[in-house]
């Protein structure tokens, strides 16, 4: 088994769009291939994210992770934060989550961030357990809020 992450550039939007688009259909259980296309175009042309993707012996396409930009004030420094982590069920339980984190956690050191951060559902045991296997840590003493300003 050979497996490979690379940064995804615009030039792999016909290949990135069906798998945001199963991605955002496991989370949201609604299939729009035209507003996933739309949305991962845009972030793909104007390098306001960082999409790396997994290859799985020679075959592109068997997964991603997806991190943004932001910061922290107190440390002055980038914070990057993955937001979306997705694998094809043909390839899960083969380390592709892993290699995938651990590329995010490389790029991240590499681009000098304080941190990486994401978060996850309260019920997803699986994905701490990668988490926690990864190195990954729980926030202490901190509650995340929200305030919703449109409709999803």
């Amino acid at each position: 088994m050979s497996l490979a992450i690379r940064r995804a550039r615009s030039a792999d939007l016909d290949l990135v769009a069906p798998l945001f688009d199963r991605y955002r259909h496991f989370y949201t259980r609604r299939d729009d291939a035209a507003v996933s296309r739309a949305f991962i175009g845009e972030r793909l042309q104007r390098g306001d994210s960082v999409l790396l993707l997994a290859a799985l012996d020679g075959a592109d396409g068997a997964g991603f992770v997806q991190l943004y930009p932001t910061f922290s004030s107190v440390r002055a420094a980038r914070v990057w934060v993955l937001n979306d982590l997705f694998v094809e069920p043909h390839a899960r339980r083969r380390g592709v989550a892993r290699a995938l984190l651990d590329a995010a956690a490389a790029f991240a050191r590499a681009d000098g961030a304080a941190r990486l951060e994401l978060e996850t559902d309260h019920d997803n045991a699986q994905a701490q357990a990668l988490y926690a296997a990864a190195g990954w840590q729980r926030f202490d003493g901190t509650q995340r809020y929200q305030l919703p300003l449109a409709q999803a």
